[in-house]
């Protein structure tokens, strides 16, 4: 299994760089998991009551997207004067520690990394500012001038939505990003990355999926910047995937466990949704409660323990997450449903349409 495997050709200009107004009228293709030539169906998120029954259970990810993106100046004086320089900071994970607990501290990348010492401090507004305390593996580390409540609220009037790379590239972020690149169910504060197939949910589909009998179930994975990391290896099984902090709570565990044992389906909307529900179920090879940091790779031949389905956006060429929706619904089955994604024109990537994935059928 090697990484051209996963490898296909997407035009440029279907790379969405903004969402679908309403979220729920972003397309939304349909696909069951038969062999190849069976029908791929073209409809749309609101359409998404259609394709469930009464019972099934969607597993949401109500991580919470922080405005990881900073902008700030570091000034020094020396022998040549005074003397500044832009830096731009991009929050990857929260550091245990700080002076005295005073300050919260983050594991960040900082360009140019070069063009600040240890030691030195960064200005981002009038209520905040960090010190590069650290600088590890070409990344740094940031304590702020504050933390808890007041930290939240520095950084949400400093910060910018992180945009994934692919967006950055052709627009900068705005005021729009803070409320687009947020579902309407986040509420546990740690992602620097949206869960974005929870995207296309407002509030009006959530009704009509309860209205069907569909129930919800919330878990968090905050998603990390490695979300976007390539993979570098000709032989897919030897990447080693980046980590992040997850948890399935007790609650979470028993509804999951008593939708499969009366017969309804779960389906969990996002790949950072499926992640963490299997990899909840790895020690025993059923859901249960669980807490901590999850490197799960999934590529084809997994075996899915909990998952019955996938709601979940268009990947990157040569993704881990294209091996994951491959592995769910099979390598040929997967470039079938791409190609005819491309040729429908579907809109990729964070800001994209949906699909809904079926291995088994509706």
């Amino acid at each position: 299994m090697t990484l051209e495997d996963f490898n296909f050709d997407l035009p440029e200009e279907l790379i969405a760089t903004r969402p679908a107004k309403p979220r729920s009228s972003s397309r939304m293709l349909v696909a069951d998991g038969a062999p190849p030539g069976a029908p791929i169906l073209d409809h749309h998120a609101y359409d998404l009551p259609d394709f469930l029954r009464a019972g099934d259970r969607l597993v949401l990810n109500d991580t919470k997207v922080i405005p990881a993106r900073l902008s700030g100046l570091r000034h020094r004086t020396g022998d040549a004067g005074a003397t500044s320089a832009k830096i731009e900071v991009t929050l990857l994970e929260p550091r245990a520690g700080g002076a005295g607990g005073a300050g919260a501290r983050w594991s960040a990348l900082l360009k140019p990394l070069k063009k600040i010492r240890e030691g030195e401090r960064v200005v981002f507004s009038e209520a905040l500012s960090a010190t590069l305390i650290a600088k590890e593996d070409g990344q740094g580390v940031m304590e702020f001038s504050c933390a808890g409540e007041d930290f939240d609220t520095a950084l949400a009037e400093a910060g910018a939505m992180p945009l994934p790379p692919y967006i950055a590239a052709k627009r900068a972020a705005d005021a729009q990003d803070k409320s687009d690149y947020q579902t309407v169910f986040a509420r546990n504060t740690g992602a620097v990355a949206a869960p974005t197939a929870s995207l296309h949910f407002d509030d009006a589909l959530l009704a009509a999926l309860r209205a069907k009998g569909v129930a919800f179930t919330y878990v968090t994975l905050h998603v990390g910047a490695g979300t976007f990391l390539p993979v570098k290896v000709e032989d897919v099984t030897t990447h080693k995937m980046h980590a992040e902090w997850g948890e399935v709570s007790e609650e979470a565990a028993a509804q999951i466990a008593a939708t499969k044992a009366a017969g309804g389906r779960v389906i969990p909307v996002g790949t950072t949704a499926l992640r963490l529900i299997e990899s909840a179920a790895q020690s025993s090879g059923a859901i249960a409660p669980w807490r901590g940091e999850t490197d799960i790779f999934i590529y084809p031949g997994f075996d899915f323990r909990v998952t019955d389905g996938l709601m979940t956006n268009f990947h990157l060429p040569k993704s881990t997450l294209m091996m994951l929706v491959s592995a769910l619904m099979g390598q040929e089955r997967m470039r079938e449903i791409y190609d005819h994604a491309i040729t429908s024109r579907y809109r990729f990537f964070s800001y994209g349409d949906a699909s809904l994935l079926l291995p088994k059928g509706a």
